[in-house]
């Protein structure tokens, strides 16, 4: 015992200069922030300074330090946070910070690879985006299309007779119950078939929209999931072998199987009856081009996995984020029924009643617009913004990046900054007009904070 008491004393001292070292050992030239605690790093500093909103905690951080670019160590990997719109614009707009963060949640969602659209860099990155874009255009992805339209329109149609007229098919009761909508899932399949639309030109029936719904738990699910504990499971991802529950990987691993088992589906039967002498659907064009690769290349980029991956992201933002903006929306219409009353105006004066509006009402509708901008800005999908990688060696405001470092946009201060909005903590979509019209140069910033959901 004297023995093991004596090299306790020794061997501690030399344990606390360790962990001093380690606390303040950053790289050289590096933004200033927390120092290093073992195994999370200053991950554990932020989460003290804001447990449930790191949006919060990274503000109370740059306010500590003094600083708008934030350096810290998130377990093994230095990170930087942007709390500055001018730096935020400047980082999205600069190409070596254009890569994406290997880890665990991202390979999960993959079949364990890095594929897929939103988590890819480089060369990849580039075919696949450059391929998809071009021909997803072609069906009406980004671009105005009669058929796209027409299925957007019947599926609206169908939303509003089963508000007014209540469910037809079992799987409806669980939406909407008398008086009672369960939001968001309400407003999904107007999206999601459209986004079927897209891909295979076909779309699900109303009897069978309950795997549409399906498709949104998951997707749902697996977004929470990744909020809740995403940062803890992907500086440690160990977690998932002891604490799979604790941890979020089971609920990962549950909602991401909803979403891949979908669109396995879907892509197993173009594959099965795919003609390469006629190309019927954006996924058609896909097989063609993959089949084309495997045979006149030793290595491509094109891969079924890969294809099944990008009807995935294409449809992601579908599945939870238009939703939950629409959400948001009608939540802050019944606690201010003035803006209820003022778009009320606007649809029966552009529109009228006996019609649905087309995208030609679009640019007659500005307050309409500015509400739903003015939606985003108030209440951030994404508040840490996707996390980005910096491809090389490299400075910014002044202090040296290394390759690697994980890059931040604080997007919820972007949104509450008062030297830009004034008055953030009041929903008021005038803000976005100006003389009866958008005011472009209020919704720059709405567009800096949208690219990660066009990666």
């Amino acid at each position: 015992m004297i023995v093991l008491t004596i090299l306790a004393a020794l061997f501690l001292p030399y344990l606390i200069i360790y962990l001093y070292k380690n606390a303040y050992n950053k790289p050289k030239n590096f933004p200033p922030g927390p120092p290093s605690l073992p195994v999370y790093g200053a991950f554990w500093i932020v989460l003290a300074h804001g447990f449930t909103d790191l949006a919060t905690a990274f503000k109370k951080l740059g306010e500590k330090y003094k600083t708008k670019i934030i350096g810290l160590y998130m377990g093994p990997v230095p990170t930087i946070v942007l709390n500055d719109p001018e730096l935020i614009k400047e980082m999205l707009n600069r190409e070596e910070f254009d890569g994406r963060m290997d880890i665990i949640i991202f390979r999960l969602r993959s079949f364990w690879k890095k594929l897929g659209i939103f988590f890819t860099d480089g060369y990849f990155w580039h075919q696949q985006r450059r391929f998809s874009l071009r021909y997803l255009r072609d069906y009406g992805f980004g671009r105005r299309c009669e058929d796209l339209e027409s299925v957007v329109a019947t599926e609206v149609k169908e939303m509003i007779d089963l508000r007014i007229s209540g469910p037809k098919y079992p799987a409806e009761m669980d939406i909407v119950k008398g008086d009672l909508v369960y939001m968001p899932y309400f407003f999904a399949i107007p999206f999601l078939n459209g986004m079927l639309q897209i891909f295979s030109r076909s779309t699900l029936p109303r009897s069978e929209y309950k795997a549409l719904w399906a498709l949104t738990r998951g997707t749902v699910l697996f977004q929470r999931s990744s909020t809740d504990m995403g940062g803890a499971l992907s500086l440690t991802p160990w977690l998932k072998d002891i604490l799979p529950n604790y941890s979020g990987y089971n609920d990962l691993v549950k909602g991401n199987e909803y979403l891949l088992n979908f669109f396995k589906k879907l892509v197993n039967e173009a594959m099965e009856t795919h003609d390469e002498t006629y190309d019927r659907h954006f996924l058609d064009m896909y097989i063609t081009k993959m089949k084309q690769e495997l045979r006149e290349k030793d290595k491509t980029t094109y891969s079924v996995d890969q294809l099944i991956l990008t009807c995935t992201d294409y449809t992601f933002p579908a599945a939870s984020a238009v939703q939950f903006v629409l959400t948001i929306l009608v939540e802050r219409l019944l606690l201010q029924p003035e803006i209820q009353d003022k778009i009320h105006e606007e649809i029966d004066r552009v529109v009228g009643r006996d019609r649905l509006p087309n995208l030609d009402d679009r640019r007659n509708m500005p307050y309409l617009e500015a509400c739903i901008r003015e939606t985003m800005r108030f209440d951030t999908t994404v508040p840490l913004s996707v996390p980005h990688r910096a491809m090389k060696d490299t400075t910014l405001a002044g202090y040296d990046v290394p390759e690697g470092t994980m890059v931040s946009a604080n997007l919820t201060l972007l949104h509450m900054d008062k030297d830009i909005w004034g008055d953030p903590e009041n929903f008021r979509p005038e803000r976005f007009l100006k003389d009866g019209e958008l005011d472009l140069a209020a919704t720059v910033i709405a567009i800096w904070s949208s690219r990660d959901m066009c990666w």
